[in-house]
């Protein structure tokens, strides 16, 4: 089966270079190039693909609502993010977010060729140095709580609840008569708290540790 891969960048040095790679790899791969994140959303609307290669910073839209919709339409579709980000900072918080993979733009030629590789045979690729952050991460929680939403204070308790329920930050500021900033406070710090990132992940940890409607 010809594999079907969209390199989302707006540096074209950075499209040809991954394509270049590609082509080593997979010789009779179909590969589509974009430039912002309008292209990536107009052009999944017509073609499928089995990888998105994907740049964090690029015009017109933004990585999270991007990533969800191109979820949604196609659950299957694998999702490199290749970023000049620091890796040990956004790594986690990007797979968290529903990316497949994450791959620094300074990486060496081998470690690209590796990361392609994997994420286009086994469907996932992360650094070993990464993975064994997660696993210490893991435990280092795994000791500290068994249930981490104990850690919130009555009050971030009550906005994680109206959160989970559908309320907007406003919604919440007017039922509790609170500023909107300090609601934005709150929400910000429970998320550090339960160490998530995005509302379906909220609504996970309180499926798995409350009992939620």
């Amino acid at each position: 089966m010809v594999e079907r891969i969209l390199l989302a960048d707006d540096h074209s040095i950075v499209r040809m270079g991954l394509s270049l790679l590609i082509k080593k790899l997979r010789p009779n791969a179909l590969i589509e190039e974009v430039d912002d994140y309008r292209s990536v959303l107009a052009i999944i609307k017509k073609q499928s693909f089995d990888l998105i290669i994907l740049d964090i910073n690029m015009p017109n839209g933004n990585f999270q609502e991007t990533l969800e919709i191109v979820k949604i339409k196609d659950p299957k579709v694998k999702v490199l993010v290749f970023s000049s980000q620091d890796e040990h900072v956004y790594a986690v918080r990007y797979l968290k977010m529903g990316a497949d993979g994450f791959l620094h733009k300074l990486a060496p030629e081998n470690v690209i060729k590796e990361a392609l590789e994997k994420i286009m045979d086994k469907g996932s690729y992360i650094s070993e140095e990464i993975k064994e952050s997660m696993i210490n991460h893991s435990l280092q929680n795994k000791i500290i709580s068994h249930d981490p939403v104990a850690l919130l204070s009555d009050r971030e308790m009550e906005i994680a609840e109206k959160i989970i329920k559908g309320l907007t930050i406003k919604d919440i500021s007017n039922e509790l008569n609170l500023h909107v900033s300090t609601v934005s406070t709150y929400k910000n710090r429970l998320f550090l708290k339960l160490d998530v990132h995005s509302i379906p992940e909220l609504i996970d940890v309180f499926r798995i540790y409350r009992i939620i409607v």
